[in-house]
């Protein structure tokens, strides 16, 4: 018996959606990897794009827990002499939430060619409104939640 392994041809994209409304940023951020990556398929195959679309929503209730909000940076650098940059999760959430789900779901990612195809299927959207409702996108529970 031979395993099996995905072609290009084969794969068949869905969409989904998840509500991050009170939600941790960590919880979405792996649920959403996942479906990007295709590890929720039967037919995972790690070096092709098997991977789904997904629309965040209610970025803007998504929660940090503890004192992230204060003490955890995003850093980046311009590329410039003295072009370190640095913000904390409290500006981040409240200035531009979208940029906050993103960045945590592009370092789930892999850090390749097929990472930056993956993460380009992502939507991320501040309020329940979006734009893709024609393609009529069901509903993902994140799991593990605390209720």
């Amino acid at each position: 018996m031979k395993t099996y392994m995905a072609k290009p041809a084969d794969i068949e994209r869905k969409w989904f959606v998840v509500d991050a409304a009170g939600l941790p940023l960590g919880r979405v951020a792996t649920t959403v990897a996942d479906i990007l990556t295709g590890k929720t398929k039967t037919i995972y195959t790690p070096n092709v794009d098997c991977g789904d679309y997904v629309i965040v929503i209610n970025s803007d209730q998504t929660v940090l827990t503890g004192k992230k909000l204060t003490d955890k940076k995003l850093r980046w650098h311009t590329g410039y002499i003295g072009g370190l940059k640095e913000v904390d999760y409290g500006t981040l959430m409240a200035k531009d939430s979208p940029k906050a789900i993103h960045t945590a779901v592009k370092g789930m990612l892999p850090k390749t060619s097929l990472g930056r195809k993956q993460i380009t299927r992502l939507h991320i959207y501040k309020d329940a409104d979006h734009k893709q409702i024609a393609q009529k996108p069901e509903k993902v529970e994140v799991k593990g939640v605390r209720n």
